[in-house]
């Protein structure tokens, strides 16, 4: 259950920085009710995870998922770049992200 979690709290910090983008934009209450519940469910469920798992491991795994998700969404809500190298770097993350899974 605590992987769960933390799946759970990588992706509400996916939620969270489109958040960020979207309050950029439109300036309103809603979008920031948005972002503070995004970021807010993540630091809930990464404590959650941190019950069990090492605190290194979640917080590695959890900025990871965030990181990369937040990338991944940028090129498809976005139009951030889409190339070969950046393609690689995100997926050297979330390769790190497993491995560090399958040694915890």
């Amino acid at each position: 259950m605590d992987w769960f979690f933390l799946v759970l709290a990588g992706i509400f910090e996916m939620f969270g920085v489109l958040m960020i983008n979207k309050l950029n934009k439109d300036r309103n209450a809603i979008s920031l009710l948005l972002l503070i519940a995004g970021f807010g469910l993540s630091f809930l469920f990464l404590s959650l995870a941190m019950r069990t798992l090492p605190m290194g491991t979640a917080y590695a795994v959890w900025t990871g998922i965030g990181a990369s998700g937040g990338a991944i969404l940028g090129m498809i809500f976005y139009g951030e770049p889409r190339n070969f190298l950046r393609i690689l770097f995100i997926a050297m993350v979330l390769g790190s992200a497993v491995g560090l899974k399958l040694v915890s």
